[in-house]
């Protein structure tokens, strides 16, 4: 390969040139959706196939895991950001022109960068407070107690919900509320499981509360919400 590109006078990108839109894009500047249009267009991408459109596909996963560790550094959740690079990989590869290819690319690094945008940087929690999120973030399945978040960090539940309050700003149930209603909304836009399942999946105690709960929460009724936003959701619905 190095002598056939000595032979071409082609080359890859150095590493400095290629980093860069990651870098713009881990501190939130817009400058990174252009930079990494103008990189991905380029004549120095890479080969890795001789088929144009796989050649593009394959490029476009190394572009997602190297957008989604550089937002993680950043800051983002990890979870998230490395939801974001499936979702973005499975649109990909129903794809079937460069052009698509291209266009869908740009829209995941402009999406990466908006969210590193709207970070707070300067929002720091304390540890037990991080622990809460986290605890809550992967256990949205079940039901989930102050008791046991008293427990998972080592405070007493008094405590606990007071500093919660304090540094989020909000209590810890309204916390909890607003992860389901968030998780609800997107299993209505990008899947498609049942009102049932759903109310399930999320510990709801039945499907009539859920649905109760959900049209106080948006305004809408879940059969309402993916009628709406079901067709045109993007994985930008996703913030």
């Amino acid at each position: 390969m190095e002598f056939i590109h000595r032979e071409t006078s082609g080359r890859h990108h150095t590493h400095m040139e290629d980093m860069y839109q990651y870098d713009l894009l881990r501190m939130g500047d817009p400058k990174a959706v252009e930079e990494a249009r103008k990189m991905f267009s380029s004549s120095l991408p890479g080969h890795v196939s001789d088929d144009p459109v796989r050649n593009y596909k394959y490029l476009f996963v190394a572009s997602a895991a190297l957008a989604s560790r550089s937002a993680i550094s950043g800051g983002m959740d990890t979870e998230r950001a490395y939801n974001i690079s499936d979702l973005y990989i499975q649109r990909m590869d129903n794809l079937k022109t460069v052009e698509e290819v291209k266009a869908l690319h740009t829209d995941m690094i402009a999406f990466y960068t908006t969210e590193m945008a709207a970070l707070d940087k300067a929002k720091v929690y304390s540890r037990p407070v991080t622990l809460c999120m986290d605890y809550i973030y992967h256990h949205l399945h079940e039901p989930i107690r102050v008791r046991d978040l008293a427990v998972h960090t080592g405070l007493n539940e008094s405590y606990l919900s007071t500093l919660f309050k304090k540094e989020t700003g909000t209590s810890i149930s309204g916390y909890i509320l607003s992860k389901r209603m968030e998780a609800a909304g997107n299993m209505l836009k990008f899947s498609d499981y049942t009102y049932a399942e759903i109310s399930s999946i999320l510990a709801f105690s039945s499907q009539s509360h859920f649905a109760r709960v959900f049209k106080q929460q948006t305004g809408y009724t879940p059969k309402q919400y993916r009628d709406t936003y079901f067709k045109i959701a993007t994985p930008q619905a996703m913030a």
